[in-house]
């Protein structure tokens, strides 16, 4: 196979590449009309399509078909999308960007928005969110659910996107770049903790793949893997992949968010100094 085959969607959804490319559409779209001094810098955007690229790729590409016939591929599939490539999109801050294109928004058009935001705020709580996250990951890798979505095209691109806009709604509310202090925003102790428990589930799950002594998934003995790889190796690999890079994002969270307050703390302090001398 060519370079350019493996970039092929293996199994083309017009969807799926409809809405990646109106979301860079709407992006560059975004970047062009804002003023210049509002606008991200080179670097962030780079983050932010690299994010969106990433989540394309293992849906609209040769790798999406060693997902369907290798669990550790798999595996790595929904890592990126309900991991990886939500971190950077949340860490590229598009909110300048998107704040710009709600502007543009017809007021009628926002009105008729108004029920998704309720629904948003409702997956943004913090309980629903952290359980959400976790739920989704077992639900979907409970054997019997796990079976079926492999074999059915409409439960494994149900499965995929879930992942995806899960990851999405948990990463923005963990990397929201809106400063508690002067915002809504959740706290940062509360995202260090949600960030701590989503981790240990996680790692029990792995865990459990790891060491269990018989075959959990087997729909990919049924359907052949891709690779002539032993079973017992590919769900070791799956196993590892859904247990330790998971748990390694959680404490690179927990690094970011940490920085973050310190950071602010440096240039809240000083405000603070300032109101309490006023009022002396």
């Amino acid at each position: 196979m060519s370079a350019l085959d493996y970039l092929v969607p293996y199994d083309f959804s017009p969807l799926t590449i409809l809405s990646f490319v109106l979301v860079l559409a709407f992006y560059g779209y975004g970047l062009v009309r804002m003023p210049a001094d509002d606008r991200p810098g080179s670097g962030r955007i780079l983050v932010f399509v690299v994010g969106v690229m990433l989540c394309y790729g293992v849906m609209q590409t040769r790798f999406d078909y060693y997902s369907q016939y290798m669990f550790f591929v798999h595996r790595g599939q929904h890592l990126i999308l309900h991991h990886l490539g939500p971190i950077l999109i949340a860490l590229s801050n598009p909110l300048p960007v998107m704040r710009f294109l709600y502007s543009l928004i017809n007021p009628g058009v926002r009105r008729a928005l108004i029920p998704l935001g309720w629904i948003y705020r409702f997956l943004q709580h913090p309980a629903i969110a952290s359980f959400l996250f976790v739920g989704l990951i077992y639900f979907w890798l409970w054997p019997p659910i796990h079976f079926d979505a492999m074999l059915s095209r409409d439960l494994y691109w149900i499965m995929n996107w879930s992942m995806l806009v899960d990851g999405m709604l948990f990463w923005w509310l963990i990397f929201d770049p809106r400063s508690p202090v002067i915002s809504d925003a959740l706290g940062y102790g509360k995202r260090i903790l949600l960030l701590a428990l989503v981790a240990i589930p996680q790692m029990i799950l792995g865990a459990t793949i790891v060491f269990s002594r018989g075959m959990v998934y087997d729909v990919y003995e049924v359907c052949g893997r891709a690779w002539p790889m032993p079973p017992e190796t590919d769900q070791l690999l799956g196993g590892l992949l859904t247990w330790i890079p998971p748990a390694m994002m959680s404490i690179l969270g927990i690094l970011i968010i940490l920085r973050r307050a310190m950071r602010e703390d440096g240039k809240v302090s000083p405000y603070n100094e300032k109101l309490k001398a006023s009022h002396s």
